[in-house]
């Protein structure tokens, strides 16, 4: 399994406890109907092709839960699914497998989707020098997440959230008077954080160069403009696509020789994986 960082561990046993305590709440009634004592086998499959990605999530669902049943993964994350064979085995204890059935299935389902639409993304542009990046339109709760996510499927982070990087907006720019002020502000306030400006024209972008930014983002370019900033300004700042991206644009916005394209839609348009836990086997 992919190395976590402490942080993301942490945000994981968080997640968990919150998603089983709403589902649990003052226990689970309809598990009681399961004599204690009974053990059964069950497997995980995904009905469609996926990435699969979540393994952390239910290792710890089960963990939390008790520890009473075994997980035998036969697949990894990141590694592509087979439709309709099992990518995991979970045994022992009846009534600990089916009450964090529908929470582990969450988190996999919804964290597979993310890395299985990046991975088309990715793929796409896998013989070209653009890099797909994230956004922070994730869903509430789930940022680090889909952020892992996003990298299991093949893309990059773009800034976590608003304390690890500069990202200069119109109304940045306008409270702060200027690109330039802004710019100059963003350096004295954390010298040594990367500072991006999103620009909406031509006139911009090369106040923005001026003004010392590290990435220019083009939003809603055409792909000529974006050739001719990247033209004119190749070699002294990085730059990044933006705006209502889609898997049709991708080689177009390559061609421009832009570094990097931020797709929203990574994780903000999340449909879950078709996942089912089935039952193979009881024993008393």
């Amino acid at each position: 399994m992919t190395l976590l960082s402490p942080l993301l561990t942490k945000h994981i046993q968080s997640q968990v406890t919150f998603a089983l305590e709403e589902d649990i709440g003052l226990g689970d009634i309809t598990a009681q109907l399961i004599p204690d004592n009974q053990q059964i086998t069950a497997t995980i499959i995904s009905r469609e092709p996926a990435i699969l990605c979540g393994q952390a999530w239910v290792n710890e669902v089960f963990s939390q839960l008790g520890n009473n049943v075994t997980l035998t993964w036969h697949n990894k994350d990141g590694d592509l699914l087979t439709p309709n064979t099992p990518f995991i085995t979970i045994q022992g204890h009846a009534r600990t497998i089916l009450t964090g059935e529908r929470t582990a299935l969450n988190f996999l389902q919804t964290l597979s989707y993310t890395a299985t639409v990046t991975h088309q993304y990715s793929e796409i542009v896998s013989n070209t020098a653009l890099t797909i990046l994230d956004t922070r339109k994730t869903l509430p709760g789930m940022r680090q997440a889909q952020k892992y996510a996003v990298t299991i499927g093949g893309g990059k982070n773009h800034r976590i959230g608003l304390y690890d990087a500069f990202l200069i907006k119109e109304n940045h720019i306008m409270a702060a008077g200027s690109i330039a002020n802004a710019v100059s502000m963003a350096k004295q306030i954390a010298p040594g954080k990367t500072i991006e400006v999103e620009t909406e024209n031509l006139n911009e972008v090369a106040m923005a160069v001026a003004a010392g930014a590290d990435i220019i983002m083009l939003d809603n370019f055409s792909y000529e403009d974006m050739s001719k900033a990247v033209s004119d300004f190749k070699g002294q700042v990085k730059f990044e696509a933006s705006g209502n991206m889609d898997k049709d644009q991708l080689l177009k916005v390559a061609a421009t020789g832009v570094d990097f394209v931020s797709i929203g839609a990574l994780t903000k348009h999340v449909q879950a994986i078709d996942l089912s836990l089935r039952v193979s086997q009881e024993t008393l």
